[in-house]
This record gives C-alpha cells, sequence and structure tokens, in this order.
C-alpha cells in the first residue's frame, strides 16, 4: 500500500542526485589538479575542490538518507508521515543551508569564511570532512533533531518492526555522533581521537544499520521472502556492526600519540570489520534466489545485489588490506587509503541510495516500476559507474603501493613531490575512470526520463 506522504521523499531524491553531480564534478576537477597543478587555481585552489567534494559527498548521502527514511517509515509503520509539511520544509532549510555554505567555500577564503561566520565564539572548522562553519554545523542539528522527531513520532504512532528500529538506532546514532564535531580540544591527541567519534562511527557504524534496514526494506518488497527471515539476517548484521566497527575505531588510533594497546584492539577488531559486509553480500545473494516473486523493478534488485557486494569489496577487502597495525605503518596517508575510501563510500553508501530512489522513484511517479528501455539504461548506468569505481580504486591503489615503496620503504626514500611525480600515470588513469562514472551517472538520471512500455502500479 502506498501512503500519500511518502511523495515528500521525492524533492530529497532530486536534491541528493543534483549534489551526486556536483561531487563527481568537483571529484574530476581535483583529479585534475593532481596532474596539472594550476588547473582552475586561484580561483578554485585545490583545498577548497577538496571541501566541496567531501562536503558535497556527506550532503548528498544525508539527502538520500532523509528521503529513504521518508518513503519507507510509513510503509513500515503503515500510518502516514506524523508531519509532511515538517518534512518539506527542512527540505529546503537544508538544501539552502548546504547550497550557501558550497557558495561560501567558493567565494571566500576560509579563514575569512571563519571569522564572518562566528568560528572565533566556538572554534570548530578547519577539521576534514567537518569544515563547515559553526552556523551550518548547528543548522544541521535543528535539521537533524526536527527529522529525527517526525519520524520517531511516526513510529510510535503506528506498527513497530524490527527494520524501523533498526533505521531509527542508526539516525539518532549519526545526530548523536554528529555532536563531537563541536568538541575542538587544543590537544591535538585529543582532538584526533574525537574527531573519529564522528568520523569513524558514521561510516563504519551507525551508517552501516542504515545501509542494512534500507537493504532489508527493499529486499522484502522485491524478493516476497519473508519477514521473519528477513529480519533475522538484519539482527546478526546489526550486531556484528556495532561489536567490530566501535572498537574497530582503534585502527585510526595507531600514530596519533595514544596508548600502545590501540595497535592490538584496532589491528584485531577492524580484521573483523569486514565480517558484516561480508554477511549483507550473503544475505542479498540468498534472499533474491529464495524469492517467491519476479519484481518488475529488475533495477532496483540489480543495485541491492551490487550494494552488498561492492560495500564488502571496498569497505571489507580493501579496508582489510591496509588495517593491521604493522602494515599500517607504511601505508596510512597514502593513495591506498583514497582507493579504500572511494570504493567504500561508493559501494556502501551511493549505491545503497540509489537503490532506494531506484525502487522508490517509479511508485512515486505511479507505476510499479519503470519501462523497459528505462531498465535496460539504468543498468547500462549501474555497470558503468561500478565498473569505474572499480578501475578507480585498482588505478589508486596502484600508485599507493608504488608511493609506499618509492617514498617509505626504499633504502633511498624520494620527497614527497618526487613520488608523486612518478605516479602521475595512475593520476591520469584514475581521471579517464572518473569521466566513465559521469557518464554512468548522466545515464542514470536519463532512465528516469526514457520512455518505453511502463509497467503502471496496482
Amino acid at each position: 500500500m502506498q501512503y500519500k506522504s511518502q511523495a515528500v521523499a521525492k524533492p530529497y531524491f532530486i536534491a541528493a542526485i543534483g549534489l551526486f553531480v556536483g561531487q563527481i564534478l568537483f571529484g574530476l576537477i581535483l583529479g585534475l589538479q593532481y596532474v596539472l597543478g594550476d588547473f582552475l587555481f586561484p580561483a578554485i585552489p585545490f583545498n577548497v575542490a577538496r571541501m566541496v567534494h567531501t562536503n558535497l559527498l556527506i550532503v548528498w548521502l544525508l539527502f538520500g538518507f532523509m528521503g529513504g527514511a521518508y518513503y519507507m517509515i510509513p510503509e513500515e509503520s503503515e500510518t502516514e508521515l506524523f508531519s509532511p509539511k515538517l518534512a518539506l520544509a527542512l527540505f529546503w532549510i537544508f538544501l539552502v543551508a548546504g547550497a550557501l555554505t558550497i557558495v561560501g567555500y567558493l567565494a571566500v577564503p576560509y579563514a575569512t569564511l571563519a571569522e564572518l561566520t562566528g568560528n572565533n565564539l566556538l572554534e570548530t572548522m578547519g577539521r576534514e570532512f567537518l569544515e563547515q562553519p559553526l552556523p551550518t554545523k548547528l543548522g544541521i542539528v535543528v535539521v537533524a533533531l526536527a527529522f529525527l522527531f517526525n519520524i520517531t513520532m511516526t513510529v510510535l504512532k503506528g506498527k513497530k518492526t524490527s527494520i524501523s528500529i533498526v533505521l531509527l538506532l542508526g539516525l539518532w546514532g549519526l545526530a548523536v555522533f554528529f555532536l563531537f564535531s563541536f568538541y575542538n580540544p587544543v590537544n591535538v591527541v585529543l582532538d584526533k581521537f574525537f574527531w573519529w567519534w564522528t568520523v569513524h562511527l558514521w561510516v563504519e557504524g551507525v551508517w552501516e544499520l542504515i545501509l542494512g534496514s534500507f537493504l532489508a526494506f527493499v529486499l522484502i518488497k522485491t524478493t516476497g521472502v519473508d519477514r521473519e527471515v528477513i529480519e533475522k539476517w538484519l539482527y546478526v548484521i546489526v550486531t556484528l556492526t556495532l561489536i567490530t566497527g566501535i572498537i574497530g575505531t582503534g585502527h585510526h588510533y595507531f600514530w596519533i600519540g595514544t596508548p600502545e594497546y590501540w595497535q592490538w584492539w584496532g589491528s584485531i577488531f577492524s580484521a573483523l570489520e569486514p565480517i558484516p559486509f561480508f554477511a549483507m553480500t550473503v544475505f542479498a545473494f540468498n534472499m533474491v534466489n529464495r524469492r517467491r516473486r519476479e519484481h518488475p523493478n529488475k533495477a532496483a534488485v540489480l543495485w541491492a545485489l551490487g550494494t552488498g557486494v561492492m560495500a564488502f569489496l571496498g569497505a571489507g577487502v580493501w579496508g582489510f588490506l591496509h588495517t593491521l597495525a604493522p602494515v599500517n605503518y607504511y601505508t596510512h596517508g597514502t593513495q591506498i587509503t583514497a582507493a579504500h575510501g572511494h570504493m567504500a563510500f561508493y559501494g556502501a553508501y551511493a549505491m545503497v541510495n540509489l537503490m532506494m530512489i531506484s525502487y522508490a522513484m517509479p511508485i512515486l511517479r505511479g507505476r510499479a516500476a519503470n519501462g523497459n528501455k528505462s531498465q535496460v539504461l539504468e543498468m547500462w548506468s549501474f555497470w558503468l559507474m561500478t565498473v569505474a569505481m572499480v578501475f578507480i580504486t585498482l588505478f589508486l591503489t596502484a600508485a599507493g603501493i608504488l608511493q609506499v615503496w618509492l617514498q617509505r620503504v626504499s633504502d633511498t626514500p624520494l620527497p614527497f613531490m618526487v613520488a608523486q611525480e612518478k605516479i602521475q600515470l595512475f593520476y591520469w588513469m584514475r581521471e579517464w575512470a572518473g569521466v566513465a562514472f559521469l557518464i554512468g551517472l548522466i545515464l542514470y538520471i536519463a532512465s528516469f526520463f526514457a520512455g518505453g512500455d511502463e509497467k503502471e502500479a496496482a
């Protein structure tokens, strides 16, 4: 059954995709600046392009999570959203605040932006991923709390399911751990220690709960497998995620001045972190193999399967490659980290958002699934983006291995910039793979406008 208030998810999904395009464009600018150092300088310096690239990543994923929650919760709770008007108001507040922040990064030197936005009152700026000015951070907190109020009230007045409770746990955790972005101790070790309480506990903790709940919801809808079976899998995945992810934070504490025992704790528990991602992959394929019906939206099922595989490869395998302390001693801060980050974010979070949009948008437009022509185009976009991301990861991995050898392991280690010049070939290859990724994203957008034999919703 479809609920009228689910329609508020549509603007969130549209904004998410628009911001995703912006993120990829700035990624391509960054890629060119790696090989053409003065590209767009001084209009868009490297540090600004990087800020915009990573901030757009966070914001578009949050828009996707919020849209997915607004779509999923009414259906799971079997009741209309508590306040659709509040959801739409928050959409515009968040979008305008996000846009003004990006304009601020691009139009004003960062130090000037800090002065203009009251950073002297509460110093929170200047840290990777958390560069947002104080008013933006406060706006995020207000939007998050109002969003959580709306979602929680909907669940409380309706049916409670395991999937909606796991989603709520993930979303509340997201909001709580963001509060550490306001804590900026003078001591550099403490600063880094608690900085990871936002960054790591988001992407390797509570965000995984959001991923698991979205995946479970779409698999129930597309396969017809008993809810009890899927919920049991979800409990296992959530437990593994929280046990490995929380203590696994220690793999960031190896070289920042923390006690030596973190090298053991961090190595052991982060080495176990691929397990929940592997469980997710097995879960997705198992449910599709046991399906009781053929759902017309084959593209959404493809995204669901792809999410499991790519999350396991990017977050699991590539994370494990450099997570043990004796290995990380040589690899931390190199392009191997970038390779892991790119595939992990795409596989775990970009793909699950694209899956949710792929499943929900046709229904919001009055049909069970897009037509055949549209789905074929979307599947092409899936393969083009996914294969491009695999090549981006492989090229960055090759660059990272060579960088480690030339800069850190060799008997005659080279200076940083000399080593960078010697791995430029891989940066060019990464750039062309990025262009292919952008083409895939354009095809994804085009698939929603392609004609064909549309299947009407029942």
